[in-house]
């Protein structure tokens, strides 16, 4: 018997898993599962069944089964990479103790730089970082083109509070292969991320002697020297690029010119881009323009309050206190994140809300309702909008999820995350108002552009934090949080993933 029409004859295990994995590439995967699930049951013995039972259970966010799933296969086919691999990242996700399976799957597959990195994130999780610091170092040492090992040393490094030793190992690898183009364009741009500016004009200007190359990360250069203060230089360079920008390119023309105070020329490239389905990176920056010029289009982006919702969920959360304690214990990172806008305080690694701890699974069945209340009340589907063209008619699927602990003046500098479609704030534990100071200290704010922007226009909505509280708001809106004098504040933050 089918499951759908179309689907294969649950005795063809090859034409299974076929359906499996296009089930994967199409968000099909609740449709597809139970033929799936079914086929390697009734089937028994077929290893690659089980491992696709399992990529699909991992894919809905149901990660106790998808491991019993991977378990059945790694049972099935002990000598299989690919399957042990698999296995570990699923334990890993879920909060369990990967280490050892990351182990097998690298003796089976010790060419594979993606499972060094999954046993980076295995150890670093089992508050062994400074063992996958050194593992990864050895690694570069004898691979000093993996320019992916580099970033996630780099990110490794600063999260244990080494910032100023993050890049070492690019600055090892580049002197023995100075005409590396691709170690020095993830090197520039590992700095740009890190918000080191001068080190990141620095190394440009090193690669461009190196590479022979006058136009070398040309467009980065103008950026830098525009985020330093060098406006006539980040002119001279743009000026003698073509126009013929791509998205990233355009971006960093229309934050210079904001910075430069040039309303015209940066409508112009609002414009050009706004009608295009690529032009996600684009839109932060239409809020903020509209509003300056007064254009009523401002008002279409922004409709009223239904693009917001804050929800006070208190009564519908696992008890704050223990789910608090559950997340303190996973904040072993010792400073911020390197390419993140956490200020003074540390965030979480991988993705949260896959763990299997009853507290965080009764956690994310709480998110899920919200979002579907909030998803509800939207305003009717438009299709040249960025966040109201997308269809509805889809599970909610979480992009990431991440908790965030500040303490002392931390704050959350104001950013974007455009790859998601609507992102949010919940409040676990928060400073009384004594310890978080006068006014709106503490507060998240929506709809300020970034400091560095020099565009003086105030949040669109202010949402004072309570626990349990959640905020979510549109991703490719700005938000931020003001500083706090003292105390702890705790969030649970999200991106859902638009719909497919």
């Amino acid at each position: 018997m089918n499951a759908v029409p179309g689907s294969p004859r649950r005795d063809d295990p090859a034409a299974v898993a076929r359906y499996a994995l296009e089930a994967l590439d199409n968000a099909g995967e609740a449709e597809a599962l139970p033929l799936v699930e079914a086929a390697a049951e009734q089937i028994g013995s077929d290893a690659l069944l089980w491992q696709c039972t399992g990529l699909l259970r991992r894919a809905l966010g149901e990660h106790a089964l998808a491991l019993s799933a991977f378990e059945r296969a790694a049972s099935l086919a002990p000598a299989d990479a690919k399957i042990a691999q698999g296995r570990a990242q699923v334990a890993l996700e879920a909060g369990c103790d990967a280490v050892a399976l990351f182990e097998r799957a690298r003796a089976l597959n010790p060419g594979d730089g993606s499972v060094h990195l999954g046993l980076a994130a295995a150890r670093f999780a089992g508050a062994d970082a400074a063992r996958a610091i050194d593992e990864l170092d050895a690694l570069l040492v004898r691979n000093p083109a993996w320019s992916e090992g580099h970033v996630t040393l780099a990110r490794l490094r600063a999260m244990m509070g080494e910032r100023d030793r993050a890049t070492m190992s690019f600055e090892r690898a580049l002197a023995a292969q100075p005409r590396n183009l691709e170690l020095w364009q993830v090197f520039v741009r590992t700095l740009i991320e890190g918000e080191h500016h001068a080190a990141a004009l620095a190394a440009l200007s090193h690669g461009r002697a190196a590479l022979q190359d006058s136009m070398f990360l040309a467009a980065d250069e103008a950026s830098l020297l525009s985020e330093v203060g060098d406006l006539a230089g980040a002119d001279n360079i743009f000026g003698r690029m073509p126009d013929n920008d791509d998205e990233a390119t355009a971006v960093r023309r229309l934050r210079h010119l904001l910075r430069t105070g040039r309303l015209a020329p940066a409508l112009r490239i609002i414009d050009a881009w706004a009608g295009r389905p690529d032009a996600t990176a684009i839109w932060p920056y239409a809020g903020p323009v509209w509003r300056i010029a007064d254009d009523p289009r401002q008002h279409w982006l922004e409709p009223g309050e239904q693009l917001v919702s804050v929800i006070d969920l208190a009564d519908r959360l696992p008890d704050l206190g223990g789910l608090a304690a559950r997340l303190r214990a996973l904040h072993l990172a010792r400073a911020q994140p390197l390419d993140q806008s956490v200020r003074g305080g540390t965030q979480t690694d991988g993705h949260l809300l896959l763990r299997i701890e009853p507290e965080i699974r009764a956690l994310r069945e709480a998110m899920v309702a919200a979002v579907e209340t909030h998803i509800a009340q939207l305003p009717p589907i438009d299709r040249a909008h960025p966040t109201l063209r997308h269809r509805r008619d889809r599970p909610v699927r979480f992009a990431g999820a991440w908790s965030v602990r500040l303490s002392g003046a931390g704050h959350h500098s104001n950013h974007v995350h455009p790859a998601g479609w609507f992102s949010s704030a919940l409040y676990v534990a928060v400073p009384d108002e004594a310890e978080r100071g006068p006014g709106d200290a503490g507060w998240l704010v929506l709809g300020e552009p970034p400091a560095g922007l020099g565009i003086d226009l105030p949040p669109t909505r202010r949402v004072e934090p309570r626990p349990g509280r959640l905020v979510l708001f549109p991703s490719i809106m700005w938000h931020g949080t003001r500083p706090f004098a003292s105390g702890e504040r705790l969030t649970v933050a999200f991106d859902i993933a638009p719909p497919r």
